[in-house]
């Protein structure tokens, strides 16, 4: 594997968990949200990620993360009683998103971390081979 397959598949890394910042933001941007009916209320988004590996070139060693898709949360909407709210229903009762705010900032400060991570793996890759090609001087 060569040092500039680094450069890739820390790349995939990086756009993977700029994607995950990206849905974790529109969770937590729709956390507070409401509806009158459960099948209308926001429900948290989660993406989906798999590994893969360069098969047309073996030789290449390329591999990375691959965005598989964004599926939605399964977890219930909760139900709560508020009469005076302008979309509640006939008895009351509106539907809140199954949203967790704090779950949701996990995943944003987990995120990040990663981005950062790979950013350091990118500044230390180049680094190396900058002082490689030094060596000859």
């Amino acid at each position: 594997m060569s040092l500039f397959n680094v450069f890739d598949t820390a790349g995939s890394a990086m756009n993977a968990q700029s994607v995950r910042m990206n849905v974790t933001s529109s969770n937590l941007a729709n956390a507070g949200s409401v509806s009158g009916n459960p099948d209308n209320v926001y429900r948290a988004k989660h993406p989906v990620f798999a590994s893969f590996q360069d098969t047309l070139n073996a030789q290449s060693g390329v591999s990375g993360v691959r965005l598989d898709g964004i599926v939605e949360s399964d977890a219930p909407p909760t139900q709560l009683y508020q009469p005076g709210h302008p979309e509640a229903d006939e008895e009351g009762f509106v539907w809140a998103t199954n949203v967790n705010a704090v779950e949701e900032m996990v995943n944003m400060i987990s995120a990040s971390r990663s981005y950062k991570n790979n950013v350091e793996i990118i500044n230390t890759t180049k680094d190396l081979l900058l002082q490689t090609l030094s060596m000859g001087r």
